[in-house]
Order: C-alpha cells, then structure tokens, then sequence
C-alpha cells in the first residue's frame, strides 16, 4: 500500500467538501488526491485518480438525470477490483441505509458523526473491517427486520413530482404544471415514497428537508 491512504472526496455542497478535506489534512495518514461535486465528475475522478477510499454524499443527482447518486455507486460496488466507499450522509431513514449496506458500503458516517468518526472510518475500511457511525447505528437498530431494506433510484417523473410537492405545490397543482391526471401524480408519489423506504407524510417531509429540498 502507498505510504499514505489516498482519499477522493465528493458532495455537491462546497463548504462540506472543504471542511472534510480540511479535516483530513491533519491526519499524516490521509492524502485527498481530488474532489468531486456531483456524480459524473466523481466517476471522473475515480477514473483518473487512483485512490484506496472514496467518501461520498448520496444526495448528487446521478449522472443520467437520476435523483441521487446510488445507481452509480451500485454499479461502482460491483467492480471486482475497487476503492473502498464510506458514505457520508444527512439521511436519516433507515430502510435507506440498511440498503446502502445490502449494496455493499464498507462505512456508513452520519454527517452529526462526520469529524469524529471519518479517521475511524478510513481504517476500519483500509483494514478490511466494516464501520457505521454512532447516529447511523442508532438508526439502523431501529430499523424493523421484515421491512424491506431500500436504497432507490427515482424515476425522472418521480423525482420531479417531489420537487414540486418539496416546493409547497399541492398536488392538484402539480398535475395542472405537468399536464398528468391528479391519479397519476398521486401514484408516481407513492412509488417514490415505496422506493425510498418512506411510510408517512411526516417521513417524506424529514426526507426531503435531510436532502436540502424543503
């Protein structure tokens, strides 16, 4: 192994980026060798940039339109050969992230466990050893076993139907603007609520202010 742990940081909000990379700076351990806004110039990096560990936020749009950043780290976890990957999250659901794990993320950081928890993080992975932060565990200790674990993808209709709704359109409204019946709105609604792992109107709206929308 290099004699530093080489590190590619990415998250769509700058001022958590620099104060990761500033935070990892102290440790002698870690090098960031390139940071990442979004998710197709975080595929970018890991192309040019060889590396042992990615850190990502999840909430990127996906490089296809999608409405987060999973379907690339699905496919970035199958690789045979790859960095190790410690998400950074504000997520808060756990049927979310119990599927981030069922994917194959070696760590999972609670953003409130974000500087207390990233050294540990980076060498438990390094070492081959999964981690989960402290406000992650609590979550996923609290996530009932028969439910399913979700870790999804939304359609560009979904997400958009949740953008509006996010943005205080009712949605007779949001029909109205996308020229949908109000049923088909409702039901696209429903199926992003399911793929997200989201039961109640009060989990949607924490979903979508943890992800900056509301």
């Amino acid at each position: 192994m290099h004699s530093k742990i080489r590190i590619i940081l990415a998250d769509d909000h700058a001022a958590v980026r620099k104060g990761i990379d500033i935070w990892l700076q102290r440790d002698p351990r870690a090098e960031v060798v390139a940071t990442a806004s979004d998710t197709e110039s975080l595929a970018d990096r890991i192309d040019r940039f060889p590396c042992d560990i990615v850190i990502s936020d999840i909430g990127m749009r996906g490089i296809d339109g999608e409405s987060n950043a999973i379907a690339f780290l699905r496919r970035f976890l199958r690789q045979p050969e790859r960095p190790r990957l410690i998400v950074v999250t504000m997520i808060a659901q756990p049927q979310m992230l119990a599927g981030l794990l069922d994917l194959g993320a070696d760590a999972l950081v609670d953003k409130r466990d974000c500087m207390e928890s990233l050294n540990q993080a980076m060498v438990a992975v390094i070492g081959g050893d999964r981690f989960v932060s402290m406000h992650a565990d609590a979550l996923l200790k609290s996530h009932i076993e028969n439910k399913p674990s979700q870790a999804g993808v939304l359609s560009a209709r979904e997400w958009e139907v949740l953008q509006l709704y996010a943005g205080g359109m009712s949605l007779i409204s949001i029909a109205d603007r996308l020229e949908r019946s109000i049923k088909t709105i409702g039901t696209q609604r429903r199926n992003a609520m399911r793929k997200l792992g989201l039961e109640t109107e009060v989990q949607l709206l924490n979903y979508l202010r943890q992800i900056g929308l509301a």
